[in-house]
């Protein structure tokens, strides 16, 4: 049984920290002042604004923070500052013993879906596929994506409806949501903290990827059983692709159509989900409906 963090109230404390790279302390300070606006208070972490490399500080650092954000019972959410590059050299040193017994919500998408995956299959709890601190800017604050945030933190239940895509497989399905970033899983492929993706829908979405690697990444899911027993699949955006020299010859959509033709559950294309404006915020771990039909469709969190 999936254990839901408690729902944020106005006066409850946020913490933003930087686990993974960098992010300028500038654009940290506007997303607190929304959240602040939201009636929380805010903690910022000694890791916004600073920089080691691509990361925002020294592994040691990084770590010792993010534990005590996981230990401390004043904070009832964690907005991480952005992803990159970061969160699996941190996971296995982690010690989730106090989080296990007092759970918040992890918000983050990217980088974050290592710790996402982690948390739901290890410890069975669910997290928040949503949008991070550099996604809250002047341009975004007052958005549909955003506010996405805001309502699932209070603890409002999403339906959020999809346009009709030429690839869709139209069906209906019920299981929990789980995925994230195609090449953070297919990286956590035979660790530890592979999901067990049997009955449950399945969300994807990459950026900045070969085309050539997201086909590679795909036969790595199908060969290691993850598509095998979806109830769903929800692919997100797939953004900055990239091609060599001599063009791959598919989209990746086109490639992930062709992977699971064989397969018979319910498929969506082009999701609002990943390295985009288009973000809506998704609990991670928790039963959802995937309806699509020919004028579009509806992913829906189903409350008990």
């Amino acid at each position: 049984m999936i254990k839901i963090p408690p729902y944020l109230k106005k006066g409850d404390l946020v913490g933003i920290t930087c686990s993974s790279s960098k992010m300028e302390l500038a654009t940290a300070e506007y997303a607190a002042g929304v959240l602040s606006s939201w009636g929380y208070h805010v903690h910022m972490g000694i890791t916004v604004g600073t920089s080691f490399h691509n990361f925002s500080a020294p592994d040691e650092l990084r770590l010792e923070e993010l534990q005590d954000m996981l230990d401390d019972p004043d904070i009832k959410a964690i907005v991480f500052g952005r992803g990159g590059y970061g969160m699996v050299c941190l996971l296995d040193q982690l010690d989730f013993s106090r989080f296990r017994k007092n759970p918040k919500w992890l918000c983050g998408y990217s980088d974050v879906t290592t710790l996402h995956t982690h948390v739901q299959q290890r410890l069975g709890i669910a997290t928040l596929h949503s949008l991070m601190c550099s996604g809250i800017t002047p341009e975004t604050a007052d958005n549909a994506y955003v506010n996405s945030l805001r309502q699932a933190l209070r603890g409002k239940a999403s339906r959020y409806a999809f346009a009709p895509h030429a690839l869709n497989r139209p069906g209906q399905a019920s299981g929990v949501l789980v995925g994230g970033n195609l090449s953070l899983l297919a990286n956590l492929s035979g660790t530890r903290s592979q999901p067990d993706t049997r009955g449950k829908i399945l969300l994807l979405e990459d950026i900045g990827e070969y085309r050539y690697n997201v086909d590679r990444m795909m036969y790595n899911l199908k060969r290691a059983g993850w598509l095998d027993k979806l109830a769903g699949l929800v692919v997100g955006a797939f953004v900055d692709s990239r091609e060599t020299t001599t063009p791959f010859g598919q989209n990746e959509y086109e490639i992930i159509a062709n992977i699971v033709k064989d397969y018979d559950y319910p498929v969506c294309y082009n999701f609002p989900s990943g390295h985009q404006v288009e973000n809506y915020a998704l609990k991670l771990g928790v039963q959802h409906k995937l309806k699509i039909g020919p004028k579009g469709g509806m992913l829906a969190e189903e409350k008990d």
